[in-house]
């Protein structure tokens, strides 16, 4: 199932765009989310960029532009995706390469930002690689970043760029609504205190209740519950999150909220990374289905794999829109009003 975000601008971008008198405006993809980069590009109206990537035997990557870049606005669109270590090679080798070719301006698409959860030292003798890849992101030569739905919102403040923080509340609000004409009717469940914020948010457009589950995180995929704040007893529940990884902490959410009386159950994040159990965990998961958007690509066979339970939410009107502003100079944050 896909659910496709409607339109923002009231002028369409190609009419946007026409407008403007700026420099080229130029889109490319790196491997991890060629689909959404494509997506991106039919809603701009214009082609994806022309670029190859190759590895070497030896595991060098050489990045190569095969169209001029020179004065132009480029984009460069990389989630940070499996392999995460090739994407994030492949994006600094891209944006340097832009940069040596007389690019006038490059600005790094990163639908989903993973090394954000690594915002503080919360154990001796680590890296805080946040911070770290905001940097060699910079020494790249990237000018800006676009990204969306940043695990630890302090990341953003990582940067000496700009840095567009998109969020995917309002695709996910519709889609509840979609899903549930009377979602006013249920509860939204944050299923940690870090989540609290944005179900607050979710709740709000949705006009439903809030509720959340208080938790002790013990290691990258094991929590324990201790207590549920709120009531969902005999609701429609709608846990919502920044993303899935191996949705162990969705599995025990969502058998919390079925032991305290929840009748139906619906999942949306923004990041479906859904890696190791994850698919196999979801396919035997007591819910209605699972949403996240193609922020990461989901191929066809993990969709497939999870019985029918999970749907795709397309956010790239929301980049096109985004990187639309950018590149005519409007405001970006006119997209959340």
């Amino acid at each position: 199932m896909t659910v496709t975000e409607p339109a923002v601008s009231e002028r369409t971008l190609a009419e946007r765009l026409s407008q403007s008198r700026r420099r080229p405006l130029l889109v490319f993809a790196g491997q991890s989310n060629r689909p959404l980069a494509q997506a991106i590009c039919d809603n701009l109206g214009i082609p994806l960029g022309v670029s190859k990537t190759e590895k070497f035997t030896n595991d060098n990557i050489i990045v190569h532009y095969e169209q001029s870049l020179r004065e132009g606005d480029v984009f460069i669109v990389q989630s940070f995706s499996t392999p995460v270590s090739d994407a994030i090679m492949e994006l600094l080798l891209m944006i340097d390469a832009a940069k040596s070719a007389s690019a006038g301006r490059v600005t790094a698409v990163i639908p989903y930002f993973s090394y954000a959860r690594s915002d503080k030292k919360d154990s001796p003798r680590i890296s805080i690689a946040g911070r770290l890849l905001a940097d060699i992101l910079q020494a790249a030569g990237a000018d800006r970043v676009l990204t969306m739905t940043l695990h630890a919102p302090q990341v953003h403040g990582f940067f000496k760029v700009p840095v567009d923080h998109l969020s995917a509340d309002r695709v996910l609000s519709a889609h509840f609504r979609q899903c549930v004409p009377n979602a006013s009717e249920g509860v939204v469940l944050a299923p940690d205190a870090g989540s609290i914020k944005r179900a607050s948010q979710i709740a709000r457009r949705l006009g439903a209740g809030l509720a959340m589950i208080d938790k002790e995180r013990l290691s990258d995929t094991e929590v324990r519950p201790r207590a549920l704040i709120g009531s969902v007893e005999g609701k429609t529940v709608f846990i919502v999150d920044d993303e899935i990884s191996t949705a162990g902490s969705l599995v025990e959410t969502v058998n919390i909220a079925r032991s305290m009386g929840a009748k139906d159950v619906y999942v949306g994040v923004t990041h479906g990374v859904y890696t190791g159990p994850a698919i196999e965990r979801i396919a035997s998961l007591d819910v209605t289905q699972v949403a996240s958007t193609n922020t990461v690509y989901v191929s066809p066979e993990k969709v497939a794999a999870a019985g029918g339970k999970l749907a795709v939410l397309d956010v790239s009107p929301l980049f096109a829109n985004a990187i639309a502003n950018i590149h005519t100079g409007e405001s970006v944050s006119t997209l959340f009003e």
